[in-house]
């Protein structure tokens, strides 16, 4: 079953000659990853060259399954918080690609979930095409020497952190296989995702254009969380914005993705196609 099957536009599921939504805007669909984790990222963060279709309906309602603990309708509706600003000129200082001190390392990260403020302190960094955040205190705190960052903080922004990072690992093919066996938590969805990746014979190396992070929105993190949920944004080429939720455990010390056991994200769930971020945090390295 593909991630992206349903015409957001559409009541009825059962004309089944009608274009969906994504496919009139070149979405892949595929539900194994790496034929899903490497493709289906850049599936979910693509809305495709054909400009002649119009773009999504802006009073779509988003099709997100609630989980529990996602914030509440007064929450959701606040206004959207502007990422962390910096003077004109700036940058931080990026921590060593190796840390005894940060990430999954850091003894007493900060448990607040950031529901208005983006991280501060934030390093940008490009992995591929895409941009990615960097934070001392929060991780990655480790840098193999294929290249795979790990070592996230046990705490909300640690999870965000691992989950943006593990996404733009895997939509870059010179690390992306090496991210999908290190950094997915093993299990059927794990197995199923390297079996499909050996069979793979395309990337997305061609397809990821200028697309980055835009925001993001934790869904669920109970107390001591041995298993979060983060909803991600993208900017889909400036047309609007895929929010996806993805699943993250924590796992001998560290925050690893966690696959459905046919090895998509999320099975038969599609990404919700915002006009907005209002309710997100706007959380991007892209100017």
């Amino acid at each position: 079953m593909g991630l992206f099957s349903k015409d957001p536009d559409s009541d009825d599921d059962s004309d089944g000659e009608k274009s969906t939504f994504f496919e009139e805007r070149g979405f892949i669909a595929s539900a194994i990853v790496v034929g899903a984790v490497l493709i289906c990222l850049v599936v979910w963060f693509m809305l495709g060259s054909r400009s002649d279709n119009p773009t999504a309906n802006p009073s779509q309602t988003p099709s997100t399954v609630v989980p529990t603990g996602q914030p509440t309708e007064e929450e959701t509706n606040q206004p959207p918080a502007s990422p962390t600003a910096l003077p004109t000129g700036t940058v931080p200082t990026p921590p060593p690609a190796n840390s005894r001190d940060g990430g999954c390392h850091n003894k007493n990260p900060n448990q607040a979930i950031p529901r208005l403020a983006a991280p501060v302190a934030v390093s940008w960094q490009f992995e591929g095409k895409m941009l990615i955040p960097i934070q001392a205190a929060n991780g990655p705190a480790t840098t193999s020497p294929n290249g795979v960052r790990s070592c996230f903080s046990h705490s909300p922004t640690g999870a965000v952190l691992a989950a943006m990072v593990a996404l733009g690992q895997l939509q870059n093919p010179e690390v992306g296989v090496a991210t999908l066996r290190s950094r997915v938590y093993p299990g059927p969805g794990r197995d199923a995702a390297i079996a499909e990746a050996r069979k793979a014979t395309t990337t997305p190396s061609a397809m990821t254009g200028g697309l980055q992070f835009a925001a993001f929105k934790v869904l669920d993190y109970p107390t001591n969380a041995t298993r979060a949920i983060i909803q991600i944004v993208a900017d889909l080429n400036g047309k609007a914005y895929g929010a996806m939720p993805i699943t993250m455990r924590w796992y001998r010390g560290d925050w690893y993705v966690e696959l459905q056991d046919d090895g998509s994200f999320n099975g038969s769930l599609e990404p919700d196609i915002l006009s907005s971020l209002s309710g997100y945090v706007r959380f991007s390295g892209a100017a």
